[in-house]
């Protein structure tokens, strides 16, 4: 008889619960990883919710932080026992995507209907733990193609201090990458969420001089400005495009980044903008988007919109580990809250409703 572990999984909309599961079963190219710390994304909120569907049954998470149980016959360069990290998302870059330079869009890129429940289809690139395969909320979770996706963790760094990189760190780094920052640029970013605060972090160290945040929680602004913001706004308390082009002189600023996922946080993102600037888009959109045409200046502003999802992979994961053994950017403060894995719905509770001032919440299996 299969040993079981605990896992939240999701059941229906607005049920995430915990229930037994199996232990999986190790193939040659897997690893099984003993989960010390996950945490709880905003994406798992969309599932919570029905807004991302997925399998009934399916747990949930993707945001691993352990240590290797059992390996695959045909992993090598790594051992049982060793502290790891795997990324949200988990190429195994044999797809055209990955080789062509995307090995985020590694996988199945459409799902048709009825594999997930959805209608229709829904695009999955390589986001595997807690869309397509078991997640990380749990008290083990099967990592596919592990030579490709286990990174070590450096001796000295806590759980918390790399809890960011397999999601929220490579996914508001890549936001600042793709917004083309320069030095001396200026930058706008659009809500401090978690996935915010990376971009924040991450504008400042492409060389951002001038770094203007944007949210409705004077406690993530606040944060913020330890994380490199020059000028934060509160929209509750005035119109930030206009007082975007005022700080700007009128030109617009180089780049916007937008990491909410909402019509009004896209748009501002684009009116914002020099002619010629970038807007980079990190939120996950649940309903259609429209472009204005006076925000889009008709299509005559030589405007540029790029999308990104995380990118993962053990280089990416080894490079965000890089930034944070060296100090240069400090994510620990993001973790404000920790529950034990037998408590998750208490945490979801807590973390979708964005109560006591929530960033992350660190969630111990064991």
């Amino acid at each position: 008889m299969a040993q079981m572990m605990k896992a939240a999984a999701f059941l229906a909309p607005g049920r995430i619960e915990l229930i037994d599961k199996p232990i999986p079963d190790v193939g040659p190219n897997d690893a099984l990883m003993r989960i010390t710390t996950t945490t709880i994304c905003g994406t798992d909120i969309h599932i919570l919710k029905g807004e991302y569907p997925v399998s009934t049954g399916l747990t949930v998470g993707h945001e691993p932080v352990g240590v290797i149980e059992k390996l695959g016959s045909a992993v090598s360069g790594y051992q049982e026992g060793q502290r790891v990290i795997a990324g949200a998302i988990c190429p195994n870059f044999n797809s055209y995507a990955a080789q062509d330079g995307v090995p985020s869009q590694d996988g199945s890129y459409l799902v048709a209907r009825g594999l997930c429940g959805c209608h229709g289809y829904k695009a999955t690139a390589g986001w595997r733990f807690g869309n397509l395969i078991d997640g990380t909320q749990a008290e083990y979770v099967l990592v596919p193609d592990a030579q490709a996706n286990l990174a070590p963790v450096p001796d000295g760094l806590t759980d918390e201090q790399v809890l960011m990189c397999p999601d929220i760190m490579s996914t508001g780094f890549k936001g600042a990458e793709n917004a083309n920052i320069r030095i001396g640029d200026s930058v706008a970013i659009f809500a401090q969420g978690p996935i915010g605060l990376c971009a924040t972090a991450g504008a400042r160290l492409l060389g951002a001089t001038t770094i203007i945040v944007v949210d409705g929680n004077s406690h993530r602004l606040d944060i913020a400005r330890g994380m490199g913001a020059d000028v934060a706004l509160n929209f509750k308390e005035c119109d930030v495009v206009e007082e975007i082009m005022k700080l700007t002189g009128g030109r617009g600023v180089d780049a916007s980044i937008e990491a909410l996922g909402t019509q009004s946080t896209f748009e501002s993102s684009l009116r914002v903008l020099k002619p010629g600037g970038t807007l980079s888009s990190l939120g996950v959109y649940s309903q259609d988007l429209s472009i204005s045409l006076s925000a889009f200046a008709a299509g005559l502003g030589d405007h540029k919109i790029n999308t990104a999802l995380c990118p993962g992979g053990k280089e990416r994961m080894r490079r965000l580990l890089n930034v944070v053994e060296s100090g240069r950017v400090d994510l620990g403060p993001l973790v404000t809250h920790e529950f034990a894995l037998d408590d998750i719905v208490t945490a979801y509770d807590l973390f979708a409703n964005q109560r006591d001032n929530v960033l992350k919440v660190a969630i111990k299996p064991h």
